[in-house]
């Protein structure tokens, strides 16, 4: 055997040896109390890095295409640029001009259409918009007053992410009683009776929902936390009940 490939083989000994060593030792330093925490934070830490490191190359990845698109873009609007300025140097000497009678042709007959747009718009009736009455969403200074009793673990998004979902049924609800009849399928016919159903002299002119409305138009759960919020936004004057025909009714105030 060579001396060069003993030397070599001794090398490789001794770094499987050194290696052996350091794992031992990082071994018996995981075991130690005092280092164990470090360790586990340097883990995190090293899968937070890693976690970051993908973002960082997948948000290359999308500059990259970006780039290439916009090079692209760049490439096309050189090649309209160029063949514009061809075009502009080489109009033919021998093009017809437009003669007055032509303009003057031209300009009466926009006249004329104009005037007939106008006259149709005249005889269009202007449907009467109607405004859907809708909940204002709870200010940070109105959440800070409610009681902590009545607030519990309930967030300031929580309770106007119901608001928003309220506000959802009662524009669901109008759009259809503003709906005419002739336009409605039998499903919402039902639904439109229904409404008509549940108004009483109370809420005339007020716009309300009842708890088949949420369930009809939104997600909500109508359970003990939605009626804990229906309680804030009471004591925050956004909504009141009319009770009645074993119905409560929640009109906006």
């Amino acid at each position: 055997m060579a001396s060069s490939d003993l030397e070599d083989l001794c090398f490789h000994i001794n770094t499987k040896i050194s290696t052996i060593k350091k794992t031992l030792q990082l071994r018996n330093i995981g075991q130690e109390p005092s280092l164990k925490s470090m360790l586990c934070k340097i883990g995190h830490e090293m899968v937070l890095l890693h976690d970051l490191l993908n973002k960082m190359e997948m948000e290359v990845q999308q500059q990259e295409k970006l780039k290439n698109l916009l090079k692209e873009l760049q490439k096309s609007a050189e090649r309209d640029q160029n063949e514009a300025q061809h075009l502009r140097e080489n109009i033919p000497p021998h093009l017809p001009k437009a003669t007055q009678s032509c303009i003057t042709g031209l300009t009466a007959k926009c006249e004329e259409q104009t005037k007939v747009a106008e006259l149709e718009r005249a005889k269009k009736p202007t449907k009467e918009s109607r405004l859907i009455k809708e909940a204002p969403l709870i200010t940070a200074e109105e959440f800070e007053s409610v009681p902590a009793y009545m607030k519990g673990r309930l967030t300031y998004n929580q309770i106007n992410a119901v608001v928003q979902d309220m506000n959802k049924a009662v524009v669901g609800k109008y759009k259809i009683l503003h709906q005419p009849l002739k336009s409605m399928n039998a499903a919402v016919r039902n639904l439109y009776h229904r409404f008509l159903e549940e108004e009483t002299k109370d809420t005339k002119g007020e716009f309300f929902i009842v708890e088949a409305d949420i369930k009809e138009f939104t997600q909500l759960k109508v359970d003990k936390r939605f009626h804990r919020i229906l309680n804030i936004l009471r004591h925050c004057q956004r909504v009141r009940e009319v009770r009645g025909s074993r119905l409560v009714r929640y009109v906006i105030c």
